[in-house]
């Protein structure tokens, strides 16, 4: 912070009269924010200096230049302006001397501090501000430099908002690490990126901290938040190492800023969003996302607004999310040096140059190893000679992209720890079975004595040996306390959550003995297993797994023969596929798959159990083909060695008929989807979950059969059914409710279909949260309700919406994303963009071909809409080709009476006309009227489509009374059915010509 600021009403020659330069240590810039501010109000000029102290600068020479300054100087005193490059006290006393005492008056000061100070610093006159509030430190303030302290009238009403007194904390403050009183240097870095946030565009602030392990990104994260916190309303730490835990932080502002929302974490994460995007209740919010390593996991949830986001990353691809980047480099040596020497003050200017250059001034490693060579009686040349050779190179290997001299420092740094305080190291090996980052070592302490091995038992029961552990290892800077929603003091007494550096977590996992690997990771294991919230469909309990779920990998759980730490696994994984992961899912199931096969063998029952879920996550996906070979594999074996009727046999063989819907082969799917159903009532009853499941999938298949009011009796009666035995929040209710809506829709029933799904939608964001795939289904649903009841502006802002979140969600190619994208391609080319539509048509055809079968009926579909915007945009010939073909696909893959079929019919009349076939083309109209009464009914909005395309078919013939007729009774169907202002209605008594859009399903 530099520079001046002129207030308003005051001419230049006055504020050069009335000039107050403040001098301040980086470290305090808060403190003089606040004062600056304070002295402004007032009209005075204010010039910012920052303190620097160069060490080869004499300090006599830097305090003159000091007292250079415009206007009388103000020193705000901390024990960090008198510690900086760094200065000794004799330094200080002789420079106050000879600068200051003989002209007291040029200077002023305000003391921050209690600590020692130089002897002659009481010729600066400094009254203190600690332990004051704001009324009476600015009174002080303003007595010291001979200012009036009447105070002053209330700023007028949308007046600047100046900086928080920085005593008081921000009105919502969470997750900030503990200030680090030995931060060193980075000054340049702290005013870019100050500069950077502050001055971009609302909505823009995302600022990016990127550079490689140990550098201090998170350091430099806090050391911000700290220096410029009183310029926030709202400070909130989240740890994004990963898409859930990041979530699960965010979700927990939402209390904080009293927004009203229920429990479940998806409407909190929905609502907090939202709050801060529209800057209420507090518009200076700064969100800081810690350690996001994976931008392709979390930046659709980065919030935008009026605040401003600092992430922390190895990884320089945020700069293709919107997000500005400022690498930060290892130290500068003069940094270095000064951090070592504050951190080692036994150590002289010398040896801590040496220090920083054999250690390549990364800050992290000079933190640990200045830590306890300060406390060792080794010199910093014996050190550097261990480091050069003195231990064993073989004992440690880390990656790569560590400084080379990173295995040997940890070595040395462990034996010292392995002397002092045992249990440390014991601890710290234990945490390496836990994900790097934040470890919720209250896994550990929860669990119950007796599965304890002695070992470990003492560390984790006895208070007084598990907080002496702790102080060692915080004391050399290996781990840092962090409390998850707790205030500092709990976190010290309840140690819930440590924070360790994947360098260090690396590091001591591989430096670790045999016996003490097998003991360890079983300990972690068996800690996670009793964490199991045991209901992944409960989206209460979905934080739960939040928390749980990255730390499977590192305590290598697949590896576990512990029948409860493979129920954990396979209840992760059901998580993950209930809550839309995925991507996250399907890498667990692989593992798990190979794993599992070679540790319990190919046929063990639990290979059938996790083959049934992790099949369930890459259906999910689109996977298909591959979902089909696995699950006919579990159904026969399963039929074989178990019988017909075996209930893990009838689970499988519902998998395997979902394949097959995914596959467009409806007809097998319906005839296994029936004999499921028959099975399970008889076995299990009518209200069983599983019944009700059974019959949920026929009435999934009729739908996609065209039996639509088949499909909605059956699913009327399931969403009753399970309202009453699961509850009206539990997903599988939430589904069914989505479904009867579709049905409503897909019947013609628009004002129901409507109704009923603004309810639907509305539950689903509460329970699953806004960017669940359920919810974006839903969403995607009302938007074509709304479509169908001629609200075009309404549904065409929600499917836009859907389709942007479906592609950050899910991914571009997703098979729901595909679906959300046909849609908005329909829309756009009726009431939008024809090369948006084209573009988006295009690619859903081109990836239907890729991934589908040439006869699967949804390539058929896509070629149908295809075929409308080649018509729109003129190329009538290639139209009628495509449609005629899309039409003769579609008759084969679902038969001629399918409604695809029918509306593929509809649209090919229409091209036929087009092109001046008139006679095929009456003539494919009469037949497909005719097909449309029998399968849908003659009221059916399709069927009405169908008559009025057949009369503007014999118009076209010049059978006028014929078509008079025909056309007179529709409108009145059409009138009597969906009111005399439907657009539908509006359009036919126009005479435009109706069209069909495909509709993929989701299967």
């Amino acid at each position: 912070m530099s520079g001046t600021r002129k207030p308003v009403g005051t001419t230049v020659g006055d504020a050069r009269k009335r000039t107050v330069t403040i001098s301040f240590a980086g470290f305090n810039r808060a403190w003089a924010a606040w004062i600056g501010d304070r002295l402004e109000r007032r009209g005075l000029r204010v010039v910012y200096q920052r303190w620097e102290s160069p060490a080869e600068t004499p300090l006599v020479d830097l305090l003159r230049d000091l007292s250079l300054a415009e206007g009388r100087v103000l020193i705000i005193v901390s024990e960090w302006y008198f510690q900086l490059g760094p200065r000794t006290h004799e330094e200080w006393n002789a420079a106050l001397r000879a600068v200051v005492a003989p002209d007291p008056s040029r200077f002023a000061a305000v003391s921050l501090t209690t600590s020692p100070l130089p002897s002659a610093t009481p010729v600066l006159g400094a009254v203190g501000l600690t332990n004051l509030g704001a009324e009476e430190a600015e009174r002080r303030l303003l007595e010291r430099l001979d200012l009036p302290t009447d105070p002053l009238p209330e700023p007028a009403a949308g007046a600047r908002r100046g900086p928080r007194f920085p005593a008081t904390m921000p009105e919502v403050w969470g997750g900030v690490p503990r200030r680090n009183t030995r931060f060193t240097g980075r000054e340049a870095l702290l005013n870019e990126a100050y500069h950077k946030l502050t001055s971009a565009e609302s909505g823009a602030g995302v600022l990016t901290f990127h550079g490689m392990s140990g550098v201090g990104k998170t350091q430099l994260a806090a050391e911000y938040v700290y220096r410029f916190g009183s310029e926030y309303d709202v400070v909130w730490w989240v740890n994004a190492e990963k898409r859930v835990t990041y979530r699960r932080g965010l979700a927990e502002l939402a209390p904080k800023l009293g927004l009203q929302t229920g429990q479940e974490y998806g409407e909190r994460l929905r609502a907090v969003r939202d709050s801060l995007r529209r800057g209420d209740p507090y518009a200076r919010w700064l969100l800081i996302l810690d350690g996001a390593d994976e931008p392709d996991q979390i930046w659709d949830l980065v919030p935008t607004g009026p605040g401003q986001v600092i992430i922390t990353s190895r990884n320089p691809e945020w700069s293709e999310h919107n997000s500005m980047l400022l690498d930060v480099p290892v130290y500068q040596r003069d940094e270095s040096v000064a951090f070592v020497r504050r951190r080692a003050p036994r150590l002289s200017e010398a040896e801590a140059d040496q220090l920083a250059d054999a250690l390549e001034d990364l800050p992290l490693l000079l933190d640990q190893t200045a830590g306890w060579l300060n406390d060792s009686d080794l010199s910093v040349e014996e050190y550097i000679g261990l480091l050069d050779g003195g231990v064993d190179q073989d004992v440690v290997k880390v990656s790569a992209d560590f400084p080379v001299a990173f295995q040997t420092a940890w070595s040395i740094l462990l034996n010292k720890l392995r002397d002092t305080v045992p249990e440390s190291v014991d601890l710290l090996r234990l945490c390496t079975f836990f994900a790097p980052g934040f470890i919720p070592v209250r896994l550990l302490r929860e669990m119950l004595s007796d599965e304890l091995p002695e070992q470990v038992a003492g560390l984790l029961n006895d208070p007084l040996l598990w907080n002496k552990a702790i102080n060692q290892l915080r004391q050399y800077s290996v781990v840092r306390l962090e409390s998850h929603e707790a205030g500092a003091d709990e976190a010290t007494a309840s140690g819930e959550s440590l924070y360790l550096h994947r360098m260090v977590h690396q590091i001591v996992h591989a430096d670790m003995p045999e016996a003490d690997r097998r003991e360890f990771v079983d300990v972690v294991r068996r800690a996670l297993a009793a964490a199991d919230p045991r209901r992944p469909t409960d989206t209460r309990l979905w934080p739960g797994y939040a928390e749980i779920a990255p730390h499977l990998k590192y305590a290598d759980v697949l590896q576990s023969k512990e029948p409860g730490v493979q129920t954990l696994v396979l209840n992760c994984l059901r998580y993950m596929y209930f809550s839309g992961e995925y991507t996250a899912g399907i890498k667990l199931g692989e593992r798990a798959m190979e794993a599992w096969q070679e540790l319990l063998g190919e046929n063990h029952p639990r290979i059938w159990e996790l083959s049934f879920h992790y099949v369930n996550v890459l259906r999910a996906a689109g996977e298909y083909e591959r979902t089909e070979v696995l699950n006919r594999a579990a159904v026969e074996h399963l039929r074989e060695t178990r019988g017909p009727d075996d209930l893990e046999h009838l689970r499988a063989a519902s998998g395997l008929a979902a394949d097959l819907r995914g596959l467009g082969r409806y007809d097998e799917a319906l005839e296994l989807c029936r004999w499921i159903l028959t099975a399970y009532q008889g076995l299990l009853g009518e209200q069983d979950s599983r019944t009700l499941n059974a019959q949920n999938n026929v009435a999934v298949t009729l739908r996609l059969l065209g039996s639509y009011a088949e499909a909605l009796d059956i699913d009327r009666q399931v969403m009753e059914s399970r309202r009453t035995l699961l509850k009206g929040r539990h997903p599988w209710t939430l589904d069914s409710q989505i479904s009867y809506s579709i049905d409503l829709r897909l019947n013609g029933r628009y004002d129901e279909a409507e109704s009923n799904q603004v309810q639907s939608l509305r539950e689903n964001r509460l329970v699953m949260g806004e960017s669940n795939p359920q919810t974006l289904k839903a969403e995607y649903n009302l938007a074509l309700c709304h479509y169908r009841r001629g609200e075009r502006a309404k549904a065409g802002h929600v499917l836009a919406r859907v389709l942007e979140r479906g592609e950050r969600v899910m991914g571009e190619t997703h098979p729901w994303t595909l679906v959300f994208a046909s849609a908005q391609s329909c829309f756009a080319r009726e009431d939008g963009d024809i090369d948006e539509a084209r573009e988006l048509s295009e690619a859903i055809v081109a990836r239907y071909e890729l991934t589908l079968a040439g006869s699967h009926p949804f390539v058929a579909g896509a070629r149908a809409n295809q075929a409308l915007i080649l018509r729109n945009v003129g190329e009538r010939d290639h139209a009628h080709d495509l449609i005629e073909r899309s039409l003769t696909d579609m008759t084969a893959a679902v038969g001629e009476n399918h409604p695809w079929t029918l509306g593929c019919a509809v649209n090919a009349s229409a091209l036929r006309n087009l092109v001046g076939d008139t006679e095929s083309a009456a003539q494919l109209s009469n037949d497909t009227v005719t097909r449309a009464i029998e399968t849908l009914g003659r009221t059916h909005p399709l069927t009405l489509s169908a008559r009025i395309a057949h009369a503007a078919d014999l118009r076209g013939l010049r059978e006028r009374r014929q078509a008079e007729k025909i056309e007179q009774e529709a409108l009145s169907d059409l009138e009597a059915t969906l009111g005399k202002q439907h657009v539908h209605t509006i359009s036919a008594r126009a005479r435009n010509r109706p069209h069909w859009d495909f509709e993929p399903q989701t299967t």
